[in-house]
């Protein structure tokens, strides 16, 4: 039998469907007393694949058995009542006829023929680089051929989470699903899979999903960093500037930039938790004004900057000079302060003319003014702050040694055999050498330092102080007085305690004596005539009439 050219693919099915139904139709409307089967019933065969379909009646005495399909077929085995044939390269759904002349009728029997395929592309579309929580994520799965539709859905997942199902219709289908974006999202994966259930037809669940997609989930915060830098900074100088962000998630991936001006700087960045922290050195090392150091923070493709103000002012000085630092007695010496353009100096309270000027003075050198020192205090305005720096000089006046005689005895008296020390000073610059020396002898006797005193250290003693600046001499007479022996002065001590106790012993007796016979003197009366009183009109110094 040889097979049926196919007609073209687009009007093919449907107009073999027709001729069939129209030459059938009438002889189908007849009385059918046998049947004819088509098995198997409702066919289902991947795309491409073959079927074997056999046609059966009960008919005692059929003829014709034919099969009426536009797809190729073989007949490939036959019988009493049947009838077997092969159909091969199965591309589309469609619909086989058996036919069978039966005592001058025709009978009829039909099957379906589905056609399954999977889909050739099945992919989610990509993800935004970073997704702000708390906004709607629209995800998008495109799949591509498949059959049948009916059967075939696509499903959108987070991880193995369903987030959407939906039929997959037409040769090419998107579908779509939007989604509130979370924290717990970052790093999530998400997919798309397609179904093909066939579990009806007998066959099963054919799945397959895209390659999974990460999601970046980020959090931004509105509110500005906090940006921590110095108001001033010097030329030359460094301080360190820190920038910090909170709310910040992920704020291990968020990326920080600080600049002065336009100059980037190195910058040491840590997070913990949702805070984000940036530190560096800002260094002047450009021209004074004012100047902005700028904080950037990135994270999700957004950014958050902020600005704070810093003034760069360059302060040299104060600078003092001496015109020698050290001089002996008597020199003239001048003494200057100068700093900045800027900079107002006050020398030992001496103010300069004005911003930027010198200030000096002269002194004739004297003793009192070795180790003085000359303070020199020097002002700015910086943006209406007022910064000072202090500096300072000593003076160095070499003059002669001078002995104190309140600090040096120039007469000692002293015991033999004790520990005395000769306390004797001398002052210049630079610091004398003072020796004491027996007159007589040479001898050098300790200045400072305890010793023990013996007879041969009375004498004169010459004190001298000497130094590159001169010699001073002082004479110190020092009297040994001898030390009478132990024995001696405990006879004198006991002596005297004799003496104490017979003087004492004396006194009693004697107050005793005289109270046990003590003499009373009795008044024998006066000789003269008793007095007489005055009449009160007696005048006094008047004799009587």
């Amino acid at each position: 039998m040889v097979p049926l050219e196919p007609l073209p693919g687009a009007c093919r099915t449907p107009l073999i469907s027709l001729l069939l139904v129209c030459c059938l139709l009438p002889l189908g409307a007849q009385r059918q007393e046998f049947s004819l089967q088509v098995e198997p019933q409702d066919m289902v065969v991947s795309a491409g694949g073959s079927l074997l379909v056999n046609c059966s009646t009960d008919c005692p005495h059929p003829k014709s058995i034919t099969l009426e399909t536009y797809l190729f077929k073989e007949t490939v085995g036959s019988g009493l009542g049947w009838e077997a044939f092969q159909l091969n390269n199965v591309t589309g759904d469609s619909k086989v006829l058996c036919s069978v002349l039966c005592n001058g009728s025709q009978i009829t029997g039909s099957s379906n023929i589905t056609v399954y395929r999977f889909p050739k592309r099945v992919e989610l579309a990509p993800l935004p680089p970073w997704q702000p929580v708390g906004e709607n994520l629209t995800l998008r799965c495109q799949v591509e051929g498949g059959a049948p539709q009916a059967h075939l859905s696509a499903v959108l997942l987070r991880g193995e989470e369903e987030l959407s199902r939906q039929l997959a219709v037409g040769e090419s289908t998107e579908v779509m699903a939007t989604v509130l974006a979370r924290r717990d999202d970052h790093g999530a994966n998400f997919s798309c899979r397609w179904e093909l259930d066939l579990r009806p037809q007998g066959l099963g669940l054919f799945q397959n999903s895209s390659a999974p997609r990460q999601l970046r989930t980020f959090v931004l915060p509105v509110t500005p960093s906090r940006l921590i830098v110095p108001r001033f900074l010097e030329v030359g100088t460094s301080r360190p500037v820190d920038c910090t962000l909170d709310g910040l998630f992920p704020a291990s991936e968020a990326q920080v930039q600080l600049a002065l001006g336009d100059q980037m700087l190195n910058s040491s960045v840590s997070s913990q938790g949702d805070t984000l922290t940036a530190t560096a050195t800002a260094t002047a090392s450009t021209e004074e004004g004012a100047w902005e150091i700028v904080c950037n923070v990135t994270l999700g493709g957004e950014s958050r900057e902020i600005r704070e103000n810093l003034t760069i002012y360059s302060f040299w000085g104060p600078i003092m000079n001496l015109s020698e630092p050290t001089v002996p007695e008597g020199t003239t010496v001048n003494v200057t302060c100068a700093a900045g353009p800027r900079v107002q100096v006050t020398l030992d309270g001496v103010p300069a003319k004005g911003p930027g000027q010198l200030v000096q003075f002269q002194l004739n050198a004297t003793e009192k003014d070795d180790r003085r020192s000359f303070f020199c205090k020097a002002t700015l305005e910086v943006d209406g702050m007022i910064l000072h720096r202090n500096r300072s000089v000593q003076l160095r006046v070499l003059y002669g040694p001078k002995i104190d005689p309140a600090r040096c005895p120039q007469h000692l008296m002293w015991k033999e055999r004790r520990i005395h020390v000769l306390q004797c000073q001398a002052q210049g610059n630079p610091d004398p050498q003072l020796l004491c020396l027996q007159k007589s002898s040479g001898v050098q006797v300790s200045v400072g330092i305890p010793f023990r005193v013996t007879l041969n250290y009375s004498g004169t003693y010459f004190c001298r102080a000497t130094s590159s600046q001169g010699t001073k001499t002082l004479t110190v007479v020092m009297n040994v007085q001898v030390r009478k022996p132990l024995s001696v002065t405990i006879a004198m001590v006991v002596l005297t305690i004799l003496g104490f106790a017979i003087v004492t012993a004396a006194f009693l007796y004697v107050f005793w004596v005289q109270k046990q016979s003590a003499i009373y003197h009795v008044n024998r009366g006066s000789t003269w005539l008793p007095l007489t009183s005055k009449q009160p009109d007696e005048a006094l110094g008047e004799e009587p009439s």
